[in-house]
C-alpha cells in the first residue's frame, strides 16, 4: 500500500458529517440500509489549493484495503457534498467493487474502520474514470498541500 505525503504539514483542513452522530456508520448509508453516501462538510481548505480528492476506504478488510469511494478534481470551493451525490465536474474513480460509484461499507465479519479522506492538491489530477486507487495515489504524489480526514466504524 502506498502511503500519500503532503507538502504542508500543519493541518487546518476538517472533513465532518452531520449525519454521524457518535462513532459508528448508520445502517443508511451502508449495504444494510440504501447505501447512499453520507453528507460530508470540509472546512480549511488552504486558498492555493487546485482541487480536492475524496477517498472513502476500509483498512480491515480480509483482502487488504478495500477502497469504497474516489472522487478527485473535486472544486476546493465546495464546502460541502451532499448525500447521495457528486461535486459537479469531479471524476469518480474506479472502486475495490469494480464499478465508479460509492458502495457502502457491508463488513464481512466484525467491525470494520471507514475512512473518509479529503486531500487538497496544487495541481488537478489528468485521469479518466477508469483510475484506481493506485493510479489516484501515484498522481497525488508530491502534490498535497494539506489533508483530514474522518473515521468511523460498521459492523453488520
Amino acid at each position: 500500500m502506498k502511503y500519500l505525503y503532503r507538502l504542508c504539514y500543519n493541518a487546518i483542513m476538517n472533513i465532518s458529517s452531520p449525519a454521524f452522530n457518535g462513532d459508528t456508520i448508520p445502517p443508511k448509508y451502508t449495504c444494510d440500509g440504501e447505501g447512499i453516501s453520507p453528507p460530508l462538510q470540509i472546512e480549511g481548505t488552504p486558498e492555493n489549493a487546485q482541487s480536492l480528492v475524496l477517498i472513502c476506504d476500509d483498512p480491515d478488510a480480509p483482502a487488504g484495503l478495500w477502497v469504497h469511494w474516489i472522487i478527485w478534481n473535486i472544486d476546493p470551493k465546495f464546502t460541502e457534498i451532499a448525500e447521495n451525490s457528486v461535486p459537479a465536474g469531479s471524476v469518480q474513480g474506479t472502486t475495490s467493487f469494480g464499478n465508479t460509484s460509492y458502495g457502502g461499507p457491508c463488513p464481512p465479519n466484525g467491525s470494520h474502520r471507514y475512512f473518509f479522506k479529503i486531500y487538497a492538491l496544487d495541481t488537478t489530477i489528468p485521469l479518466g474514470p477508469e483510475a484506481k486507487f493506485e493510479d489516484l495515489s501515484s498522481a497525488m504524489q508530491g502534490h498535497i498541500l494539506d489533508q483530514a480526514e474522518l473515521m468511523r466504524t460498521y459492523r453488520r
